[in-house]
């Protein structure tokens, strides 16, 4: 599979040169550029998750280094004062991929001298390749709580958050043990690039995790050539098991494949 990592170069030290009421203006410009980024690059069937804020990572399995460089080109042209970089990664697995592409960038094996688009020669350059390759594919896993309304109505909303945010700490902590990265999505739903991972990992994982809580997690698994078909076969999954439910059917993982 292909993961690109995108950067913010020099974040830290430009956001000084904006004085010291600046957080409102960042927090806006940090919505409006994750917006950009994921509407550029959804469009060529890739999916992108926010790693921290100056920081994020598209699932891009059949883009060349050439379509990387129109999307960083339109995206300088709406963000003339941010430095951007792109750091496209290959691998077995997500968590190779994403070394990959951090040794990549640490080598600076730049794809095209214009831009900081960072690539190894596995990459193609040419639009005309941007296909995904026949064993080319994307496992993601749509989690969600199933019963996090009634857990809510006991908690703050602020308590809610600290709940949702220690699941997320224990799920990234355990599927990186299976090369796979887990992502906040919002609410009680996280997605994990899982290539490497199987239906039985997703299902003892989620024991783990819950393990001595009255927590109930439910797990859709996707397959797909790209990032978008994946995440909309995990959800579809998702959805499924919700169905399943209505009709007193109890399945925490279900798995739909779109290849």
């Amino acid at each position: 599979m292909q993961l690109t990592i995108i950067r913010i170069e020099e974040y830290g030290p430009w956001t000084i040169t904006l004085g010291s009421d600046r957080e409102a203006r960042l927090q806006m410009l940090q919505a409006n550029f994750y917006y950009d980024l994921q509407r550029l690059f959804s469009a060529k069937d890739c999916l992108v998750y926010l790693n921290r804020f100056d920081e994020y990572f598209a699932i891009t399995n059949g883009l060349s280094v050439a379509d990387h460089l129109v999307i960083e080109s339109e995206l300088s042209s709406l963000y003339k004062k941010l430095k951007l970089s792109m750091a496209i990664g290959n691998g077995e697995t997500p968590y190779q991929a994403n070394l990959d592409a951090y040794h990549t960038r640490k080598m600076g094996e730049l794809g095209t001298k214009k831009t900081r688009i960072f690539a190894s020669a596995a990459v193609p350059f040419s639009m005309s390749n941007s296909i995904p390759r026949v064993n080319e594919f994307v496992q993601i896993m749509h989690i969600d709580m199933n019963n996090s309304a009634d857990i809510g109505s006991k908690l703050s909303p602020y308590e809610m958050t600290c709940l949702i945010i220690k699941i997320y700490a224990r799920l990234s902590e355990e599927f990186v043990k299976k090369e796979s990265l887990t992502f906040f999505l919002g609410g009680d739903n996280f997605m994990v690039v899982s290539n490497a991972a199987t239906k039985q990992d997703a299902e003892e994982t989620i024991m783990k995790v819950t393990q001595g809580t009255n927590i109930k997690l439910n797990c859709g698994i996707g397959i797909g050539r790209t990032g978008r078909k994946a995440a909309n076969a995990a959800t579809k999954a998702l959805d499924t098991i919700r169905d399943l439910r209505h009709v007193g059917k109890d399945l925490p993982v279900y798995e739909v494949e779109c290849l």
